[in-house]
């Protein structure tokens, strides 16, 4: 059986018959609760009632996927003037926010990378090192790790997208050799395929969370701590709670992939040669590769000096170098850089990076990321925030940080199983941080909890584009992903806490 018929099978299965339920309850709900929201009887001010109307409507078509994600938020973000909540200016402020031009230069810069090759270049690199490709235990282990690191560099999808051809044709040549020991087995879906094909999308899921820039997400989470707080959490305090929690959360879903699906053999021959020849195969490096890379690292280098300077206490309010420093914007400076690739030719010909090229970038999250900002703004602005907070830490009962970070936690991974992480961020932050400040406690670690909680979905197809994009492949049996997912989803929640309730209170993260 041939690898599109059994992504055919798979993907016109039960799979799109819960897509169309999931959409239609959308389609039929929102009205209804839209005019719950716009008559409750409560005696909320009218621009509140109109917030929680626009709140309902996102939500539940986010949730629903009724139409397209970014469709919504540009719906909701008219909505929020058409139905008073704020004026033109107030609402559409939020696109200028530097949040949106951090997005819109990351993308370029992420566009060049795969324009030129340079990450594929870099994953067949890691692929082909000493021990790697002759194992099927380390094989799916590198494969982890790789997506986990360009996660890092691109957007998380992109990492699942470029990885999965290559992973492919691992899996048919690993299916053959598992076919030749056993042929009771027909077809590539074996345990091993299932386990390298959850190892590039869980392993993208976790590289995204290690920085506030490295996945939309996370941009969204700190834009809304930022809106609704007026503070923006330090890039070195979030990378002292990720960088543990991304390597305890890969260590732990790892085993949980090994134990749930087992290879049935151990040994690749000759892959290591297999992924050597791929490698070699590019050729040396171009110079479109040579100048993204110096591109990026000059980014990379700008986006550390500032937090590195401030903690080495370098940098005081009343030197010249704090100036300079405060400008140092990441917006401003990935926009800027990336600028320069428009500039640098190639060896090739033509210039390192063209506008038909930039083009390409997924301006639909661009739109959710400012309509997310303009969300948690307008929260804030209208007391929506104060009086969901105060309604919901009367209800539950919720007096403590631990306790808050459970909630926040569960509340994004069960949102995150059923619409992407990025929607899911979007709705959990804006909900807990009113909650914080209503029980008197710091909203900031309550915050992160929410945002790697809202980026912790791993049980279903739609929890997450990497994960809907392995799915697609036809090589992971639905049965084995709610598996795996239930187990890694288990682990998570222990880690989170250890992440932001632990770590987060021996650095002091806190509100000025």
């Amino acid at each position: 059986m041939s690898a599109p018929a059994e992504s055919a099978v798979v993907v016109e299965g039960p799979q799109n018959r819960f897509d169309r339920v999931r959409s239609r309850v959308g389609a039929f709900a929102v009205l209804p609760l839209m005019a719950l929201a716009l008559f409750w009887p409560g005696g909320m001010p009218v621009a509140q009632r109109g917030m929680l109307a626009v709140l309902a409507f996102v939500i539940v078509l986010w949730i629903c996927e009724t139409i397209p994600i970014a469709a919504t938020a540009l719906m909701g973000i008219a909505l929020l003037v058409l139905l008073g909540v704020g004026t033109p200016s107030e609402v559409f402020g939020a696109f200028g926010s530097p949040t949106v031009f951090l997005v819109i230069g990351a993308f370029l810069l992420a566009r060049a990378m795969t324009v030129h090759g340079l990450d594929r270049r870099f994953a067949l690199r890691v692929l082909s090192l000493p021990g790697v490709g002759n194992s099927t235990y380390r094989t799916a282990l590198a494969f982890g790790v790789v997506a986990m690191l360009l996660a890092t560099l691109v957007s998380a999808s992109a990492t699942a997208a470029m990885l999965l051809p290559i992973g492919v044709g691992v899996v048919r040549t690993v299916g053959d050799l598992i076919q030749e020991q056993d042929p009771t087995i027909t077809g590539h879906r074996t345990r091993f395929s299932c386990l390298l094909m959850l190892a590039i999308a869980y392993g993208a899921g976790v590289g995204s969370v290690l920085t506030p820039i490295t996945g939309i997400a996370n941009v969204i989470g700190r834009g809304a701590v930022e809106e609704m707080t007026g503070y923006q959490i330090p890039l070195f305090d979030w990378l002292a709670m990720s960088a543990p929690y991304v390597l305890a959360l890969g260590a732990a879903m790892f085993t949980a992939l090994v134990l749930l699906n087992k290879p049935e053999a151990r040994r690749i021959p000759d892959g290591q040669e297999h992924f050597r020849d791929a490698h070699r195969a590019l050729g040396p490096m171009t110079g479109g590769e040579r100048n993204v890379l110096r591109i990026f690292v000059v980014t990379v280098t700008l986006w550390v000096v500032p937090s590195l300077l401030e903690t080495l206490g370098l940098v005081t309010p009343d030197t010249l170098p704090a100036t300079a420093v405060d400008r140092l914007n990441e917006g401003a400076v990935v926009v800027a850089t990336a600028g320069l690739l428009f500039f640098l030719p190639a060896r090739e010909g033509g210039r390192t990076l063209t506008w038909p090229d930039a083009a390409k970038i997924d301006w639909g999250t661009v739109v959710l990321v400012g309509v997310g900002l303009t969300i948690g703004r307008m929260m804030s602005g209208t007391g929506l925030a104060d009086t969901i907070g105060a309604a919901v830490a009367d209800l539950t009962g919720v007096q403590s940080t631990v306790l808050l970070c459970l909630v926040a936690i569960v509340l994004g991974m069960v949102i995150s199983e059923t619409t992407s992480n990025t929607a899911s961020v979007g709705i959990a932050v804006p909900i807990i941080i009113p909650i914080a400040i209503a029980i008197g406690v710091d909203p900031l670690i309550p915050a992160m909890a929410a945002i790697f909680g809202g980026n912790a979905g791993a049980m279903l197809p739609v929890s997450t584009p990497p994960n809907a994009i392995v799915y697609g492949s036809g090589y992971v049996p639905m049965i084995r992903m709610i598996r795996t997912g239930v187990v890694a989803d288990l682990a998570t929640i222990p880690l989170i806490l250890l992440a932001t309730v632990g770590i987060g209170s021996m650095i002091g993260l806190a509100l000025p």
